[in-house]
């Protein structure tokens, strides 16, 4: 099976020239080592656009995409308006990642209600494939309707020309899970286990099977943490203060779609916990709550050998995009594990990697 491999770039913490230039190195690196795709995040740091925009004109075949563009951030035929841009200035490599963020960043930092989520997500896939298709924008939703009714604003279609863009959705809650089966391109998951793999796939073959298609039709992607050590203890330490942030701070404290997922995983109890001492205010004692195993599930650290049994177990539960998080103290380490992880993704898949395919092709 071929598996395509991505990195990706931004995110919460992302900005200033030093991150910038930081991340234009990582990336076009990346590229050389035959990484397929570069997801740039956006959360309340840098937007998912610019940093994308920027290394279309200073990469050659790396695929483009967003991981996500907050889906309330921005109008549905603004959204389209900029993949429309993004398929011109990446001669073709861009892939819109949308996602539904959650209620503290939707609420707190754009002021949108996070009422009906879904219904806004899946209304905006409608408007964006409709404007990809050169319609005009008529569109009488539950969230969206266009024209505004009772104005003076009359249907109007982009005038970029059509093209055909893939469209991923970034979800983790069942019904969510259920909507990305039914209408996405393909799945950017996080909080995956190979072991556990139903906890979402059950979900999205669901959805799939709802509208008519199948598991296979879509592309199923997911995050994945990579690091080699023969004494692994201090990388999987090193990863335990993230997993609690998500598992507390990335939602309110009643809604946190990652918490969630990882209780489906099987970590129901240590969710449990975890997020309790955190919202109690100890944030040491959450951090060490966290499971070794709960880590160890959902990443790959490890020997080489363990390295390898995992990306077997994502290839075999049907996951064709690995988009890896090397781990190391410096950029040049980062790389380093990056270029090693890529062999044996290669090696365990038999995945011809994309800067040999470019060449060969």
């Amino acid at each position: 099976m071929t598996m395509k491999l991505g990195i990706r770039i931004g995110g919460p913490s992302s900005g200033g020239k030093a991150h910038f230039e930081s991340m234009l190195e990582y990336a076009t690196a990346a590229e050389g080592l035959g990484i397929d795709h570069a997801f740039s995040a956006e959360a309340w740091g840098m937007d998912a656009i610019a940093p994308l925009a920027f290394l279309a004109a200073r990469t050659e075949r790396l695929k483009l995409g967003t991981g996500i563009m907050q889906v309330g951030a921005r109008t549905a035929a603004n959204t389209a308006m900029t993949a429309l841009s993004m398929h011109t200035i990446s001669d073709g490599r861009f892939i819109l990642g949308l996602g539904n963020s959650g209620p503290q960043v939707m609420e707190g930092l754009h002021g949108l209600s996070f009422d009906r989520p879904l219904t806004r997500m899946r209304e905006t896939v409608e408007i964006v494939r409709k404007a990809c298709r050169g319609e005009k924008l008529v569109f009488a939703g539950e969230e969206i309707v266009l024209p505004r009714p009772g104005g003076q604003g009359k249907a109007l279609r982009l005038a970029q020309p059509p093209a055909e863009i893939p469209i991923y959705l970034a979800t983790l809650a069942p019904r969510a899970l259920e909507v990305t089966g039914a209408i996405a391109d393909g799945w950017m998951g996080t909080c995956f286990s190979p072991d556990a793999a139903e906890a979402h796939l059950a979900f999205l073959r669901k959805g799939a099977e709802g509208a008519g298609r199948r598991l296979s039709d879509l592309r199923l992607g997911v995050d994945a943490v990579v690091g080699f050590s023969d004494d692994p203890e201090a990388l999987i330490k090193g990863q335990k203060p993230m997993v609690a942030f998500q598992l507390s701070a990335m939602g309110s404290p009643t809604t946190n779609f990652y918490n969630d997922a990882y209780a489906r995983s099987g970590f129901e109890k240590a969710c449990r916990e975890v997020r309790t001492l955190w919202l109690g205010g100890d944030r040491k004692a959450a951090t060490q709550a966290v499971p070794d195993e709960m880590v160890r599930a959902t990443t790959m650290i490890g020997d080489e050998a363990f390295v390898r049994e995992r990306i077997r177990r994502y290839r075999d539960c049907g996951i064709n995009e690995l988009t890896l998080h090397p781990v190391g103290a410096t950029p040049r380490d980062r790389l380093d594990t990056l270029g090693r992880a890529v062999a044996c993704v290669r090696e365990e898949t038999g995945t011809l990697p994309a800067i040999e395919r470019s060449r060969s092709g």
